[in-house]
């Protein structure tokens, strides 16, 4: 009965659900390949945090693909608001580059970073959690800041949103889960393209869980 499955993994291969990382490898390096992924996309997360320019740990990232070739990582990072990074754009990318090259050996393979802007930022869950967790660190209302995440998504055209936040709420001594939803998001649906995500977010109570689901559209 009610078994929860993460509901990117349940669409892939499908039409409308993508891998973010593309790449082979043999069994016995594949969890060192998995490693390198993670590793890239804490060093890229760490220094937006560190480099934008409004100080607050909004990142604004929407997800970031990685492929890698033989001699080549393309990492491709899909941004919501792009003036959030530093001022001058290829000196910014450069810079981004040698801090994640540090970060992981990679001697006979080249990176290459490129950065994509979102049409929409607030269709994108990860941008929307991160929204939420910030109005949370500065104490406001939860439920305030759950229609708030909502009001911004309908704007952004959305079929539906569900919004749901677990932990210690409020500074309250027992932890409770609450949601909310509007409009339709079918998770049975293979055929809705649905995005997802679960946010982490440290209050001075505790650890909050933010967890979103989009449904952005039926094919």
């Amino acid at each position: 009965m009610g078994k929860k499955i993460n509901p990117l993994g349940f669409r892939l291969g499908g039409q409308n659900q993508k891998h973010r990382s593309l790449w082979f490898a043999q069994p016995k390096n594949y969890s060192i390949g998995l490693q390198e992924d993670e590793k890239i996309r804490d060093c890229i997360k760490n220094y937006v945090q560190k480099n934008s320019r409004i100080s607050s740990g909004f990142e604004g990232i929407a997800h970031i693909e990685i492929q890698k070739k033989i001699d080549l990582i393309q990492v491709i990072i899909y941004i919501g608001f792009p003036n959030l990074l530093i001022e001058g754009r290829t000196r910014g990318i450069e810079e981004l580059q040698i801090n994640v090259q540090k970060g992981f050996n990679s001697v006979n393979r080249r990176l290459n970073i490129a950065i994509t802007r979102v049409a929409k930022p607030y269709g994108q869950p990860n941008i929307l959690a991160e929204y939420i967790a910030l109005q949370l660190k500065n104490r406001v209302s939860f439920r305030k800041a759950m229609k708030k995440a909502i009001e911004l998504t309908e704007q952004a055209d959305t079929k539906g949103i569900q919004v749901q936040i677990a932990g210690r709420i409020d500074g309250k001594e027992i932890a409770r889960v609450e949601w909310i939803r509007e409009g339709r998001v079918p998770l049975q649906t293979i055929r809705a393209k649905i995005d997802h995500c679960s946010y982490t977010v440290r209050t001075i109570y505790g650890v909050l869980g933010i967890k979103i689901w989009i449904f952005v559209d039926e094919q």
